[in-house]
Formats: structure tokens, sequence, C-alpha cells
């Protein structure tokens, strides 16, 4: 089973045929069944990456957990943090851990600050558009709102 672990962990396996022949590759020859049982018992699921394909992932692993509330609670704020901002005239991009710039994004919208325009979300980026003449003290402020609990430390020039 750590054979398993440390395949799914390392490699983007999308069904047991991929999973049986990379075993094979490293010496294992499980049957279909024995197979079968050792992921149901890893608790292995299914969940989708950011190229938008269907891959095995460990009980442990930031894309096996789904959320069902789509604002960040103050722990999971603080948890996936915002790594940067930095800011470029009437942009701001915040950098976030991977998996987290949508929720940012979300959050900051749903607030409906007339200081920010609008964001744009990837993986683990956010770029905002601010109004004219918003400063970086008044982001991280915003930010701080939308975001409770999250520590933003002193803006990034």
């Amino acid at each position: 089973m750590e054979a398993i672990k440390l395949l799914v962990s390392s490699h983007e396996i999308s069904n047991q045929g991929e999973l049986l022949r990379e075993l094979q590759r490293v010496g294992f020859s499980p049957t279909q069944a024995t197979l079968s049982r050792d992921l149901h018992q890893l608790k292995v699921a299914k969940a989708m990456n950011a190229a938008g394909k269907f891959v095995y992932v460990l009980p442990d692993a930031p894309l096996y957990r789904r959320v069902s509330e789509t604002t960040l609670t103050a722990a999971a704020a603080h948890q996936a943090g915002v790594l940067s901002v930095k800011f470029s005239g009437n942009l701001a991009v915040v950098h976030t851990l991977p998996g987290h710039a949508s929720h940012v994004a979300y959050d900051i919208d749903n607030k409906h600050f007339t200081e920010i325009l609008g964001t744009l979300a990837g993986d683990d980026t956010v770029i905002m558009v601010l109004a004219e003449n918003v400063t970086p003290e008044t982001v991280h402020r915003l930010m701080a709102e939308a975001l409770p609990g999250m520590a933003l430390g002193q803006p990034h020039k």
C-alpha cells in the first residue's frame, strides 16, 4: 500500500489501469481486485486537478477536501494566507497558496468594495483592478475585512 500512496501522491494517475502499469514499472504485480481493495482501504478518491483532469488523490491532499461553504473561515483564511500583495498602478497582484485564489477573489468580490473594481483569479494568483488613487494600505484594510483573521503583514509596493 505504501507504493500506491507514493505513486498517487507523486503522479497524476487517472484510473486503475494507469496505476497498475506504474506499480508494475516499480516491481509490483497486484491483481485488479487487490488494487481495488487497497484503493478503497486507503480512501483514495478522484478530484479535478488544475488542468481539469480527474486524478487519484489521498485523503490528506488539498484536492481531496471539498468545501460546501464558499467563504473562507477565519482559520482557513489564516491557513491559506496571502503570501504577497504587490502593486503596479491601479493593479494589485495577490499570491496565495495553490488552489486558494478563487476563494480569496470570491470573498473580496462579494464585499462589493467601491475601491476594488473587480478580480480575476487563477490557481494561486488574484489580479485586482483598483479604482483610481487607492493606496496599498487601503487594499490591505479591505482584504482584512473581506477575509477575517487573515494575517496580511505590511503592504508590498
